[in-house]
């Protein structure tokens, strides 16, 4: 149990001494105690060094004495002897008024503090059976100045008398109030609030408001008729005291305990409330006699048990008994206040019997929670390190977690895993503290467990030492135990398995542990747990399977402060302040290590994420094999070794394709690919990999800066499918979108010409490419095509020229000059090309005589000069040239392209004849586009004017229309005017209309000018319409 409290005699009465020891009060270095014969005697207690050692773990100083043998713990100042006529009952100081407050004869006297002379006996209180005193700093509603206001409250059978003090004034008002029963106990909640002990039930009393409120609680505290009596059915050691000999009942007992809390006990039931007086819901403590009197002294609830003559210790929170000390035949406790006393957290209480005084002198806080760490109460550490402020401990935070991790350790030891990696999370333990628990199977080299003690194993050596028991007993003896390994301060292990990697070595040199005691704790869990040696089977699993969750959590954290590929988001020393304050996230991570330099720092970081993602993969691939693919699709930082040996192992190709792909190691896994794809047959480990597809979506997910070693493994699968295999060029990604396209046009044309213009055609059509370079090749792809030897088939041929006439159409990037230097005059199948290319050359005439005496297609021809009449006349550069104009003026028209078509027509070079019959369609069709004086010039004489009609009628209907048009157009501006001309004079009535000359303008003289802000005054006004 714990040793908190170590009780102390300080005053002793001698035997020849009759009187008896009735009350104590303690306050500053005087204790006064009040005796059986009416005499008060003064004692000033001294400082003597704490026997049970450091208090908070700091040892005394060196010029102080180490021991004090000739000094008394008390000194004996004064004794009053006619202090009262009749035994003491109780002390209370008011330390504000200077005042001593004593119950004696069932009357309550006030006395000086220094003199200890008698001031007044309260009259109002004869027959008084208790007191108490309350002092409290309260602000001034209406002004907010504070003010210490002291309160004593006295109770006389059933009614409560009240007095109060104002910075050490008594105050006239004398409050009174009566309640339901007899009063046997008053301890102040706050100060305004009274908890009332009565002989049936408690009371809270509001002295401000005097309002009472019953509390309602189990058994003998008080509550509804009818209500369950608690765990004895209100049957206790009192209703059965009448059984026996001078049984007496408990008297009702109160204290408070943190903040805004209060414990209520009577017999042996107990009430958690609050300052309000509601139940907190809270289980009652296993007394199994009642307490002769309880208190509380920080941060442990004390009980004194007069029958067994001890004092417990319990913790408030767990209530749990912690420490039991024997104190024969004491019968009083009393702790000092913090508003009274000087000792903090209630350290140097004192408890009484008739006889004896005792101080409970305390150990140091640091001392207790290593001694409850040392008896393995884990709990009851953690427990007494939430209720102890920060200042009163060294690292508490750090302190907590330590404790923490020890007490997930100790539940892993005893099976319960998932506890344990959620309280391993919960404290974002180290991880290769959390690794180092499970198997070589599971974490490797780092590993604290001996690989051949283990029975999963790859070498077999499990079996050999099944067959051979002396080997296993010397495998067995040989072996260090996990758990009796010692750990320095720092949780640095001191041994290290001879087989190790260098880098694991670091791991292990560096683990974190335990703490110094953590050998003692482990050694006492062992004994009655399972040792984790022999992990294996389900609980393996099941523990493999907790340890994933506490990897990820790891993980999540890593990314705070990793980039994907290994650098730092931010510097270190920024990451260090950032977690400065209640987020240890950065240093909980760093596996620990004696260099403190960033860049050891930074790779320690990634040290760690490495054995995080390299574990993570070993308990996927142990407990849930198939969570180990959705791992290699993300970054991670696992040990390509180990994971690519894994795999291979167990056949799984093709997550390890995914993660060569996520550790950018791409050769390996194309290698891998084109292996499994060129096989005849299909592996039946992976059917997925045979063929080109896998390879393609491969190399499609490459970025362009590997153009090579795209090109180096795209061969193949284009050459096995080519239709697969050039996806990899043209698929609709910003991959492919952004390759080198020279270097893939080479590429393909050593493969395929048709696949380089399958390629062109993409990026030309589809990504709108407008390099000339690409468009001439496209051209001279279909050219070498039309003009190789092998004319091929027919329609094959003719699909080659349809696609170069439509791309000569439509394509204007290409060098027109070049393209025109390789066609062939004299070859029939390219000369409508050639007019295409001289036409974007802007030779129409050139153009005109091919299809006019070459191809002989009149058709195309007028089809040319339409494309080239439209191109010419299409630029609109304003209104105004949107209209017509008339061709009736010989001087400023221009021919047009159909002049030139009509003079091929009908004066071509010899040994060509004049064709009419296309010269008259020209007319007729297009006769309002040719000029007439140039057009007239053209026609011979010997034409019929008959066979011009229709060329006259076209020239004066175009005419008319001009006409018609400038009219129509002056006759809408004539109505727009007359609009106008009606809203500035007859706008009255009008929608819109600005009251025409009926307008009216006010003109005062505070009227200014908007222009010059001038007064009008009697200048002459010029009114503008709006």
């Amino acid at each position: 149990m714990l040793s908190a409290f170590t009780a102390r005699p300080i005053v002793e009465l001698k035997q020849r001494d009759k009187s008896k020891i009735e009350s104590i009060l303690a306050y500053g270095d005087r204790l006064l105690v009040g005796l059986s014969t009416g005499s008060l005697r003064i004692y000033r207690v001294n400082d003597l060094i704490d026997e049970a050692g450091p208090q908070n773990g700091v040892a005394p100083s060196g010029d102080m004495p180490s021991s004090q043998p000739n000094a008394k713990p008390v000194e004996l100042l004064r004794e009053q002897e006619k202090f009262s006529k009749y035994r003491i009952e109780q002390l209370a100081i008011i330390k504000e008024a200077n005042l001593l407050v004593s119950l004696s004869n069932n009357y309550v006297s006030v006395h000086d503090l220094q003199t200890y002379e008698l001031q007044e006996t309260l009259t109002k209180t004869k027959g008084a059976s208790v007191f108490a005193v309350t002092s409290n700093i309260v602000k001034d509603p209406s002004s907010g100045i504070p003010s210490i206001v002291s309160r004593l409250a006295v109770a006389v059978k059933r009614r409560l008398f009240l007095w109060s003090w104002h910075d050490s004034e008594l105050s006239s008002e004398t409050s009174e109030l009566t309640l339901v029963t007899g009063i046997k106990t008053l301890t102040w909640a706050t100060g305004t609030r009274l908890i009332a002990g009565l002989s049936s039930s408690y009371v809270l009393v509001d002295v401000e408001k005097l309002a009472v409120i019953d509390i309602v609680g189990p058994g003998s505290i008080g509550g509804a008729p009818g209500q369950d009596g608690g765990r004895f059915g209100g049957v206790g050691v009192a209703s059965m005291g009448y059984m026996g000999m001078g049984g007496m009942i408990p008297k009702p007992l109160v204290t408070r305990l943190g903040e805004g809390q209060l414990l209520l006990a009577k017999d042996i039931n107990t009430l958690f409330i609050d300052i309000d007086g509601n139940s907190l819901g809270r289980r009652q403590i296993l007394w199994s006699v009642a307490p002769e009197a309880i208190g509380y002294s920080y941060p442990f609830l004390l009980a004194l048990q007069a029958t067994k003559g001890t004092l417990e210790v319990r913790n408030p929170e767990t209530l749990s008994l912690l420490q039991t000390v024997a104190l024969p035949s004491a019968s009083q406790l009393h702790v000092p206040q913090p508003n009274v006393s000087l000792a903090h957290a209630g350290k140097g209480f004192l408890v009484s019997s008739e006889r004896c005084i005792w101080r409970m002198g305390a150990l140091g806080y640091d001392a207790q929670i290593d001694e409850l760490v040392q008896r393995g109460k884990l709990d009851e550490a953690l427990s007494l390190l939430g209720m102890l402020e920060d200042a009163l401990l060294r690292d508490k935070e750090g302190r907590s977690r330590e404790i923490k991790m020890l007490k997930a350790q100790m539940l892993f030891d005893q099976r319960k895993y998932r506890a344990s990696l959620d309280l391993f999370t919960e404290v974002s333990a180290p991880p290769e503290r959390v690794i180092r628990l499970y198997p070589p199977d599971i974490a490797g080299d780092l590993s604290a467990l001996d690989a051949n003690q283990h029975n999963i194993s790859e070498t077999g050596e499990d079996n050999n030492q099944a067959k051979d028991p002396k080997a296993t007993s010397s495998a067995e003896e040989s072996a260090p135990s996990r758990k009796s390994h010692h750990l320095d301060s720092n949780g640095i292990e001191s041994s290290v398995p001879p087989t190790e990697t260098a880098s694991t070595k670091d791991l292990k040199r560096s683990a974190t542990m335990e703490t110094s005691f953590s050998g003692d704790v482990a050694g006492k869990t062992s004994q009655n747990n399972v040792s984790n040696d022999q992990l294996e089977g389900k609980d393996l699993v099941t523990a493999t399977v907790e340890l994933q969750g506490f990897l990820v959590d790891a993980r999540t954290r890593l990314q705070r402060y990793l980039n994907p590929d290994g650098t730092l988001k931010d510097s270190l020393s920024d990451l260090k302040d950032h977690t400065n304050g209640d987020n240890p996230a950065l240093e909980t991570l760093l596996v620990p290590s004696k260099a403190n330099t960033d860049n050891d720092s930074e790779q320690r970081l990634r040290d760690t994420a490495k054995l995080v993602d390299t574990t993570l993969f070993r308990a996927y691939m142990f407990a849930r094999p198939s969570m180990a693919g959705p791992l290699f699709r993300l970054p991670n930082f696992c040990d390509a070794d180990v994971v690519n040996a894994k795999l291979l192992e167990t056949g799984r190709y093709n997550d390890l394709v995914d993660f060569f792909f996520g550790k950018r190691l791409h050769r390996q896994a194309l290698d891998l690919l084109k292996r499994f794809g060129q096989a005849d047959e299909e592996n039946e480990l992976a059917p997925q990999l045979h063929g080109p597809q896998r390879t393609v979506a491969y190399l499609q997910n490459l970025p362009a800066e590997m153009i090579d070693l795209i090109l180096e493994f795209a061969e193949w699968p284009i050459r096995t499918n080519p239709d697969i295999g050039m996806e990899i060029f043209l698929a609709d990604t910003e991959n492919a979108e952004t390759l080198p396209r020279g270097a893939v046009l080479d590429f393909l044309k050593a493969i395929d010409r048709k696949l380089e213009m399958k390629y062109l055609e993409h990026i030309i059509h589809e990504l709108n490419d407008t390099t000339p370079e690409f468009h001439h090749r496209l051209v001279m792809i279909c050219l070498d095509e039309l003009k190789s030897e092998d004319k091929g088939q027919k329609n094959e041929r003719s699909e080659w020229k349809q696609k170069l006439l439509e791309f000569l159409k439509s394509s204007r990037y290409y060098e027109s000059w070049k393209v025109l230097r390789e066609l062939p005059r004299d070859d029939p199948d390219l000369y409508e090309a050639r007019a295409i290319v001289l036409g974007n050359m802007h030779e129409h005439r050139q153009a005109l005589d091919i299809y006019v005496f070459k191809l002989d297609d009149p058709v195309k021809a007028e089809e040319y000069c339409n494309q080239v009449y439209l191109t010419e006349s299409s630029p609109v550069s304003s209104p105004m040239q949107s209209r017509r104009v008339s061709t009736t003026n010989t001087e400023d028209t221009p021919p047009s392209i159909y002049n030139q078509l009509l003079s091929l027509y009908l004066s071509p070079p010899p040994p060509h004849k004049p064709q009419w019959g296309p010269a008259l369609n020209i007319l007729a069709k297009h006769g309002s586009r040719l000029p007439a004086s140039s057009t007239l010039n053209l026609i011979p004489e010997i034409l019929p004017i008959k066979e011009l009609e229709s060329y006259f009628r076209a020239r004066i209907r175009s005419a008319n229309t001009i006409v018609n048009e400038g009219r129509m157009v002056a006759g809408l501006r004539r109505s727009v005017d007359v609009n106008e001309e009606a809203k500035l004079r007859l706008g009255d009535g009008l929608p819109g209309g600005n009251g025409g000359r009926n307008r009216r303008v006010v003109i005062t003289d505070e009227r200014v000018c908007g222009v010059c802000h001038k007064r009008f005054g009697g200048s002459a006004i010029k009114v503008l319409p709006k």
